[in-house]
């Protein structure tokens, strides 16, 4: 009878093993209460408010809307030519940032790699990451600073017989102003998940290669990098999946202004002046729920085609 009842539960163990685990490790488990928590309030019950974007809302105790209008509201942002302006600044602003700062953190990542002084890449290591931890009203308004009509940067152009740039009030350098900035501002800390990549890579790889007469630059090609491919085509699915979602409004609001909002305005600011400051909710939430749609559906391509040519997926 002891063996048929061992064998019994170990069948019970088998057929829910999860279950089995929770029981044996519930106290571990009891700290994703908190998470689970913020995500359930902040995340999900959130997403209910999406109803407003095909219902006309006002304000008040319903908060949920009025009437039922359909869409309404899609139909109006996409005659808009604002939206369509906000939509196309958009898509410049965070394929081009993608463009320089995914390549040059995988770059900075293998020079890092390469230090084989520790105090001196430690510290290569901490400056890169400071910029990280500084608020960012703090980075835009040194960067107001910086390239003012009294800064010194313009300052330095003066005295190299250049005449003033207007870099904060000529649409033309926001671009550049707003990528460059943050790229100073993420490029070390964008390197933590490649080294850590880097470090479970087998050593005797490196040995062989350099056996066969492969310098550094080989190395890296075809060692360092095949090595740490699912890590650089994770973090790309999610940055093309972020492309329309997770431009960084809050700095845009921090940098542009009327001279340059014809360059500067995006979808995040839009939503933001049409529904906070304006009060047209609906109209609002149709415009985030249309990004969040172009976001899954970005994000669920590439992942299909990272999965198809390289083997790596988030799922």
């Amino acid at each position: 009878m002891s063996k048929a009842k061992t064998k019994k539960s170990k069948e019970v163990q088998i057929k829910d093993p999860l279950l089995h685990h929770v029981k044996k490790e519930w106290k571990l488990y009891t700290f994703l209460i908190i998470p689970i928590l913020y995500y359930i309030i902040f995340k999900y019950v959130p997403v209910i408010g999406n109803i407003i974007a095909f219902r006309r809302y006002k304000g008040g105790p319903n908060i949920l809307g009025e009437d039922w209008v359909g869409l309404r509201y899609f139909k109006q942002f996409l005659t808009d030519s604002n939206f369509w302006r906000a939509f196309w600044n958009t898509l410049r602003l965070s394929i081009g940032y993608l463009l320089v700062r995914f390549p040059a953190t995988l770059i900075f990542a293998l020079l890092i790699n390469e230090v084989k002084n520790k105090m001196w890449k430690k510290t290569v290591q901490t400056v890169s990451y400071l910029p990280h931890f500084i608020s960012l009203v703090v980075v835009c308004g040194m960067v107001k600073e910086l390239l003012s009509s009294t800064g010194p940067i313009n300052a330095l152009l003066v005295k190299l017989g250049v005449e003033k740039i207007a870099f904060m009030s000529e649409p033309g350098w926001f671009d550049i102003v707003y990528i460059g900035s943050g790229i100073w501002q993420a490029l070390g800390w964008g390197t933590i998940l490649y080294l850590t990549a880097m470090t479970n890579i087998n050593t005797e790889l490196y040995e062989a290669a350099a056996i066969d007469g492969a310098g550094k630059f080989k190395q890296a090609i075809h060692v360092t990098i095949p090595g740490i491919l699912p890590t650089i085509m994770t973090l790309l699915i999610m940055d093309i999946g972020n492309i329309i979602t997770a431009s960084n409004m809050q700095k845009i609001l921090l940098l542009y202004n009327p001279l340059t909002q014809s360059r500067a305005d995006i979808i995040d600011t839009l939503v933001y002046r049409m529904g906070i400051a304006g009060g047209n909710f609906s109209y609002a939430s149709a415009v985030g729920l249309f990004s969040a749609v172009i976001g899954l559906v970005l994000v669920t391509t590439s992942n299909y085609l990272s999965k198809k040519f390289t083997e790596t997926s988030l799922w």
